[in-house]
């Protein structure tokens, strides 16, 4: 045990110390600085440039961004949606896997699309090589969207007073060839000698231990594994994800995994302190973004290793932990590490069968998906804690009885009842999709495996996951048919594009404003004090909006086992 806490302590603290310099690096890519990577990565971004006619140096306003951003994500729907209902004549099937039915194709192409890539369907059977790797490629996009969309961000608080804003397709480009792809590539190198398969031969035969014959889905999972992690997607290519042996075979790469799904997140709250020349606003941020990562990640950790009283009480022996739905190769450690680490981070891969853990457990898994601002996804994290950031300045500015100002820009009317929707709406996309299929058993509940407690907790779970664009779930749902596909679908899409139009808006307003400079009486936001207003306004916010659900749920669960 105290060797599995010693691999989880080490795994984050090398992830930290690389984050700093990963950081610097980003920033220099979004500044124009030179990097070690600009002789092999900029004659490919020209040629990008050339054959679609876009101009890098034409800057964008805010509403040019979104009108890019939501313009080219209406065309990747469509393209994918032509691809995953018509696999079964396409190319690249060896296996013969069929279409897709159209709400299962909607929601799996939503799914992907907003970087969430909730799986009602197993890949093993329900997806061609060719689905596979069109469904690669949005998760390169997707991540480089809101990677794009936090560099808007960035730039509106580096310059005084601006209206240009960079532009779109130029994040969009850099974030692919310049972060995403080497870094896929990189570990993609790892995953083939770990013997993860590459290839576009179709089921292997193997012998199992046994001595039985079995047909083993294989295919290019070594290209696919790779930017699900770094592009915090999380989407399995096998139905099981990363508890797979061919996705994950051993506790190396499993450390290697885990260190993907946080660089980047942790790397962009540094690069965003030195991209707008305030690196102790950057530590700022990231301190409250790792209080609250531990504050949930330590406890599920140990809850995970003291095992299953219930179990304990049949005189099993505990001392590996609550090893259901766990693999031996990772350990309960490493196992409740990685479901708080793919939760807050928006991956959504698991190592584990959520469904499976201690009912505090799912509840810390679920918290970390109601925040959503711990970390986050790539990109989505800055956008996520921007908005608190900035409700946590409004009342810091009540409560001193001053108009409201964040970085010389006063914040008003317009910006804080955008994020006051944007921060509602998060918990009203949860809570009336929970209400609604707890309301009508017929549709939605009639599916649960488990009833009671733990059954609301998989409804609760399902639509936690949807709007945090997470996609993991735990699994005793039966969610493939047109009620979940069509209900979590629309989840998917308003869970995944106000949060970004939102902060995208307020910064856009508040960088064409005047900017005031600092005076005796100027709220500071790059200290501890305004990181523990901020840190209180999440947990107000979490509490009062979730606490009721999480009452009937996990918390009545942990109870009913007493």
């Amino acid at each position: 045990m105290n060797t599995e806490v010693l691999g989880v302590v080490a795994m984050f603290l090398i992830t930290l110390l690389l984050a700093i310099p990963f950081g610097k690096y980003i920033s220099k890519v979004y500044t124009g600085e030179k990097t070690f990577l600009d002789p092999v990565f900029k004659p490919v971004e020209r040629f990008f440039y050339k054959i679609s006619g876009i101009d890098p140096d034409h800057e964008m306003n805010w509403k040019q961004h979104l009108a890019a951003l939501l313009t080219i994500n209406f065309l990747w729907f469509f393209i994918s949606m032509l691809i995953l209902m018509n696999m079964s004549w396409l190319p690249l099937n060896p296996d013969g896997n069929p279409d897709m039915s159209p709400d299962l194709a909607f929601n799996t192409t939503i799914s992907f699309l907003v970087n969430c890539n909730l799986q009602h369907y197993s890949g093993e059977t329900g997806m061609s090589y060719l689905g596979q790797i069109w469904l690669m490629f949005l998760q390169f996009v997707s991540a480089a969207t809101g990677i794009a969309a936090s560099i808007v961000i960035f730039k509106a608080f580096r310059e005084r007073s601006t209206t240009k804003l960079g532009n779109f397709y130029d994040y969009l480009l850099k974030s692919t060839t310049r972060i995403l792809l080497p870094f896929s590539f990189l570990m993609a190198v790892i995953m083939i000698f770990q013997g993860i398969p590459m290839t576009f031969e179709g089921k292997d035969k193997m012998i199992t231990l046994e001595g039985k014959n079995l047909e083993v889905s294989t295919g290019p999972v070594a290209a696919f594994v790779p930017i699900k992690h770094v592009g915090t997607n999380g989407g399995g290519f096998f139905g099981t994800n990363a508890a797979h042996p061919l996705e994950n075979p051993n506790y190396f790469t499993n450390m290697v995994e885990m260190f993907a799904q946080l660089i980047i997140p942790m790397a962009l709250v540094f690069a965003f302190g030195y991209f707008i020349r305030r690196k102790k606003f950057g530590y700022m941020i990231f301190g409250v973004m790792t209080v609250g990562f531990l504050l949930l990640a330590v406890p599920t950790v140990i809850i995970e290793m003291n095992g299953n009283p219930a179990i304990s009480q049949m005189g099993i022996d505990q001392s590996l932990g609550a090893m259901e739905g766990k693999e031996i190769r990772f350990g309960s450690a490493a196992s409740g590490f990685w479901s708080i680490v793919t939760t807050v981070i928006s991956t959504g891969s698991v190592n584990s069968m959520h469904d499976s853990a201690m009912p505090l457990s799912g509840m810390t898994q679920m918290l970390a998906m109601m925040v959503n601002a711990f970390y986050g996804g790539d990109g989505v994290g800055i956008l996520n804690i921007f908005i608190y950031i900035i409700l946590a300045v409004f009342v810091s500015g009540l409560m001193v009885g001053r108009t409201p100002e964040f970085m010389g820009k006063k914040i008003e009317a317009h910006e804080m009842k955008i994020a006051m929707i944007v921060a509602l709406f998060h918990p009203f996309l949860i809570l009336v999709g929970t209400a609604i299929a707890a309301y009508f058993p017929e549709i939605g509940t009639s599916t649960l495996n488990n009833p009671g407690f733990h059954g609301l907790s998989e409804v609760l779970y399902e639509y936690t996951s949807s709007a945090a664009n997470n996609g993991s779930g735990f699994e005793g749902l039966g969610d493939n048919n047109p009620f979940w596909n069509i209900s979590t679908g629309i989840v998917l899409l308003l869970g995944r594009f106000l949060p970004i139009i939102g902060p995208i808006a307020i910064a856009g307003l508040l960088a064409q404003k005047k900017y005031i400079p600092e005076g005796e009486g100027t709220l500071k936001t790059d200290t501890s004090t305004f990181g523990l207003m901020t840190f209180a306004v999440i947990a107000i916010i979490a509490a009062l909006a979730f606490f009721p659900a999480l009452a009937l749920g996990p918390i009545a669960e942990y109870f009913s086992m007493k």
